[in-house]
């Protein structure tokens, strides 16, 4: 005997879902399905016609970055976020002081012609070419590059106080400000020096 198939098993697919309907129920379901889902034009989703707006603001909508102001379409905004986004913070690679990514090019220009004093061979580098000078002049006999940084050479006493620490920015600015604190000390004094009556 010839097994009997249910009209359960038989499916269709229904028009406006796309989804596989039960043939029974395919009518019933394309009423409910057409008046109360709508596909969405991005995505594709099936979402509530009443919550059609709200899957487009969460999902879709671009979003206005908040460093830059781009709008910037939510695909695409991780990206943007971590890569593209010109007012992000980024670290120099010379000094690591955290700055604008439009405005790290310029700022490594200079900063990257700092020099900075080899412990190895007794030389002043440019930092944008220690890398290539370790390369070049002191790799150890597994062929890999010895840093500068990390050699301790003994040394006269007389090097040691020869050699300049190099300036940091915030050396930099703590030193502008206190000369400018001083240059105002003194006007203030000269100033009220001349303001004196005179007897």
């Amino acid at each position: 005997m010839a097994p009997t198939i249910t009209s359960d098993l038989v499916k269709t697919t229904c028009a406006h879902c796309e989804r596989e309907i039960p043939t029974s129920n395919i009518d019933l379901h394309y009423v409910h399905c057409s008046r109360n889902l709508q596909k969405c034009t991005i995505c594709g989703d099936m979402v509530p016609t009443k919550l059609a707006d709200e899957h487009y603001r969460e999902s879709h909508a671009p979003i206005d970055c908040s460093l830059c102001g781009e709008a910037v379409e939510r695909e695409a905004w991780t990206v943007h976020k971590g890569e593209r986004c010109q007012q992000r913070m980024v670290t120099c690679e010379y000094c690591e002081f955290p700055l604008p990514a439009v405005d790290l090019f310029n700022h490594q220009e200079i900063c990257g012609n700092r020099t900075e004093y080899c412990q190895i061979c007794n030389k002043y580098v440019r930092l944008r070419e220690q890398i290539a000078h370790e390369n070049q002049f002191h790799n150890n006999w597994n062929g890999t590059a010895e840093s500068s940084r990390d050699a301790q050479p003994i040394e006269r006493e007389e090097d040691a106080h020869r050699r300049q620490p190099q300036n940091s920015p915030k050396r930099q600015i703590l030193f502008t400000i206190a000369v400018t604190g001083i240059a105002v000390l003194i006007g203030s004094i000269f100033l009220q020096q001349g303001k004196e009556p005179e007897q």
